[in-house]
């Protein structure tokens, strides 16, 4: 076996799902991606292994971004830029899930423009490369 094949082997999957969609087992390690736990959720019902509220965009840049599509672009830039800062605690977090697939859970119902999507690619770009 070749060392890319094996790295590969061993690099976890992350998915993202919606905090209101059904939670299965090919989820796999289920994180919460919110600062805010999701309106009319229970615990139960969202089956989270971890909630990495340090890793969710800032009070200030959520609520400036107010899931507008017209805003996207800025929002993911200046989101990356959080993400830069504390990115040592990203990397940690990750390395804590020691799984092999991931699903980052998240409240917004847009989903082609939310902060899971970003993270999501932070983390593939930065800490799986």
């Amino acid at each position: 076996m070749k060392k890319s094949e094996a790295q590969s082997e061993n690099t976890p999957v992350l998915c993202i799902k919606r905090a209101y969609a059904t939670p299965g087992p090919e989820d796999g390690y289920r994180v919460l991606v919110d600062r805010l736990w999701p309106r009319g959720i229970g615990k139960s019902e969202l089956q989270v292994d971890d909630w990495w509220k340090e890793c969710a965009p800032s009070t200030e840049l959520r609520k400036w971004f107010n899931h507008r599509p017209s805003r996207w672009d800025q929002f993911r830039q200046q989101y990356i830029e959080e993400l830069d800062a504390i990115c040592g605690d990203v990397s940690r977090l990750h390395l804590r899930c020691n799984q092999r697939r991931i699903t980052l859970i998240y409240a917004a119902r847009d989903e082609q423009h939310n902060h899971a999507i970003v993270l999501r690619d932070f983390i593939e770009a930065r800490i799986l490369r």
